[in-house]
């Protein structure tokens, strides 16, 4: 019979009397109260300095979920709250002191004004969710605001993926027909007929052809806009190569090596801005994601910071 060892953290408390067991628990709570407000603070300083977007993260959201490993619920509950803590550090004290918790910060943090700051902390002290939500509905008599963070959806990840992703798939006995005929076509370029091969230019044929599509690829185009090296328009053809090129995703790498990967609102980025000269070439044209085309711009062309409490 296997005999589960115990942890030692089991072990050592195991022996405590009550009184010295709930004495423990409650400075134990202090204590992650307490570690739970410093890294909101950390959290929000790093969002006023933008620095997970320099290390290429698409946003805070992204960034707490991959490189701090929390689960897409905390992400997301600490962002929010900690984007309120910029606005409003009274916030902090309130969690310290164990009068509020994180949910119940969330809950009320859109809806938190200079006004009725003070008035909706006192009103939600020690308040279980359902009554926050009461508040909240006073607040603002409408459904809280969709869960997403600064209005963009979670990043997809890196890319390229790393070789070796299994991929199981059920197909119909008509494509199977055409798998093997793709084979039979191919022997001379892939005479192992190895089928990862054969998905790959398969893609890769699917994606040059969808690119085409979506950039307007024609046998008689028309007339092309003006194209000359003073021009801020990005051809079509340009677009096309880039797209494929970039994978489809942000190429903005950041300064540990990482790269944003995000698949969403994605636009096309002059690594040499065209107010500089940049011009619309496949090489000095990458696909961005809305957010960091936005922090490249505002780095290479520095302007006043707004007010904290507007971001």
């Amino acid at each position: 019979m296997i005999r589960e060892s115990v942890p030692s953290e089991l072990q050592a408390v195991r022996a405590l009397p009550d009184a010295e067991l709930v004495d423990r628990l409650s400075d134990l709570a202090a204590r992650e109260r307490a570690a739970l407000c410093d890294g909101l603070a950390h959290l929000a300083e790093l969002d006023t300095r933008e620095v997970h977007l320099r290390q290429g993260y698409a946003s805070l959201f992204v960034y707490c979920r991959e490189a701090l490993a929390l689960s897409e619920h905390d992400a997301f509950n600490r962002v929010r709250v900690a984007r309120a803590v910029r606005r409003f550090p009274a916030i902090l004290e309130r969690l310290r002191e164990g009068a509020l918790n994180l949910v119940s910060l969330k809950l009320l943090a859109p809806y938190l004004t200079p006004e009725n700051l003070e008035r909706v902390l006192e009103c939600a002290r020690g308040r279980r969710r359902f009554e926050i939500e009461q508040i909240v509905a006073s607040l603002a008599p409408w459904p809280e605001p969709p869960a997403a963070i600064g209005g963009e959806p979670a990043a997809a990840g890196p890319l390229p993926s790393p070789p070796g992703h299994p991929v199981q798939l059920t197909v119909s006995a008509q494509t199977l027909e055409k798998l093997r005929l793709a084979k039979d076509m191919l022997r001379h370029a892939v005479p192992s007929g190895d089928e990862a091969e054969l998905f790959d230019r398969a893609l890769s044929a699917l994606l040059d052809e969808l690119a085409k599509k979506k950039f307007a690829a024609t046998d008689s185009p028309r007339p092309q806009r003006d194209t000359s090296p003073t021009s801020r328009h990005v051809p079509a053809q340009v677009k096309r190569v880039v797209w494929l090129r970039d994978v489809g995703c942000c190429a903005f790498v950041g300064g540990a090596g990482r790269r944003c990967g995000e698949r969403a609102f994605l636009e096309f980025h002059h690594v040499r801005p065209y107010a500089a000269g940049g011009s619309a070439t496949v090489e000095n044209i990458e696909l961005r994601c809305r957010r960091h085309n936005d922090y490249e711009a505002r780095t290479y062309f520095p302007r006043d910071e707004p007010d904290v409490g507007a971001r």
